[in-house]
């Protein structure tokens, strides 16, 4: 982002990575496939590339205040530094945090998760998704905790993947009673309790009952423990677990 400045460029909006995007093999695919869309689209973006560091989130979720401060703050300062007023999220703990919990430290910016901007640009028709691509497959959808309970963010996934398939179905458990997958709150770090039953393998067994050929979901830590689930069912050749990202930029064949 510091070249655009110094060549005088002001994006609209800064994508923010996070460090599943940029760390984890798997996720940095559905970084790829959102990157591809913000092209196909014209969007004006950048990254902060290494200069972009954690939120804080899971420091904050596993009660180091302090060190969520130091990182939260540091985030703050870059970004008053280069003007930024947009950001946009692919995962939904970094908008969480970023959208509700940065404007107690004065960094207050228009926060937006990637299915509602682009559903946005389906309604609008400048989004045009071949429905032919899913349109035979089954497909379920898993809500993330800090979009759906935690933002209220349940409609746009969902019609994004209605443009996608005319075969949506739904897992007993959903929206706002829906199971978490397990990973929140710093869980995806720790092992689980002594005699409890590992909540992905559960939420995994939820997904499986709907007879899914993907399940859909819209956050790394979701995409994780999944795909963790689905493979120890051994049911890595009947199953696929997809980001909505990753599905759309199919459908446009990007």
């Amino acid at each position: 982002m510091s070249d655009l400045f110094a060549r005088g460029e002001k994006p609209e909006y800064l994508f923010w990575v996070g460090c599943a995007g940029a760390y984890d093999d798997r996720y940095k695919k559905v970084v790829r496939a959102f990157v591809k869309i913000l092209t196909h689209l014209d969007v004006s973006y950048a990254v902060l590339g290494k200069e972009e560091s954690c939120t804080g989130d899971p420091a904050r979720r596993a009660g180091n205040e302090m060190l969520y401060q130091m990182q939260a703050l540091r985030n703050i300062e870059l970004f008053n530094k280069y003007g930024v007023k947009k950001i946009l999220t692919i995962c939904p703990h970094c908008f969480n945090i970023l959208k509700n919990e940065y404007p107690d430290l004065g960094g207050s910016y228009e926060v937006i998760n990637y299915t509602e901007f682009l559903d946005q640009f389906i309604r609008n028709g400048k989004l045009k998704i071949d429905p032919s691509v899913y349109g035979n497959c089954r497909v379920t959808y898993h809500d993330p905790c800090y979009l759906g309970r935690g933002n209220g963010i349940y409609d746009t996934p969902r019609s994004l993947l209605k443009n996608m398939t005319g075969h949506l179905v739904e897992m007993d458990r959903n929206r706002s009673f829906a199971l978490c997958c397990g990973g929140g709150g710093g869980q995806m770090f720790k092992e689980a309790e002594k005699g409890n039953k590992e909540i992905y393998m559960e939420r995994t067994e939820d997904a499986l009952e709907t007879r899914a050929d993907v399940i859909a979901t819209a956050c790394p830590f979701c995409m994780n423990m999944l795909t963790d689930g689905i493979k120890y069912k051994n049911k890595e050749d009947e199953v696929r677990n997809l980001d909505i990202a990753e599905m759309i930029a199919r459908s446009l064949n990007l």
